[in-house]
């Protein structure tokens, strides 16, 4: 391989970098099988239920970067998912329908910039 294409990123990787972020294990298991995506005004969060009683017992919980899902399946279970961009502190929804929890946060969209002056060091 030349000398020059070392650098070059192989096309499977990209492709994997393209799958949903956040946990995607069996949630059989004890582990959260959910899928997060943007648009330009809102995070969703989306995590199938196997059992629709899961709804009862859930609490979720959210920072402006991280949901934080407790109590399924298991009582003392606790997820944590990141998300792809920082949200508001209020405007959450949460709905369930044919199985499916969906979770719908509204970005935050701070345009306040501050400048950083870089010193030259000899």
């Amino acid at each position: 391989m030349p000398a020059n294409m070392k650098g070059v990123m192989n096309p499977q990787d990209i492709f994997q970098k393209l799958q949903p972020s956040g946990p995607s294990l069996d949630s059989t298991k004890g582990i959260l099988n959910s899928s997060v995506f943007e648009t330009h005004d809102y995070v969703y969060v989306r995590i199938p239920l196997k059992k629709d009683e899961w709804v009862k017992q859930l609490r979720i919980y959210y920072t402006s970067n991280q949901l934080i899902v407790e109590h399924i399946p298991l009582h003392e279970d606790k997820h944590t998912i990141t998300l792809p961009a920082i949200v508001k502190k209020k405007g959450a929804t949460a709905t369930f329908k044919e199985s499916m929890l969906e979770v719908k946060i509204p970005k935050n969209v701070d345009l306040q910039f501050s400048q950083i002056d870089v010193t030259e060091i000899y």
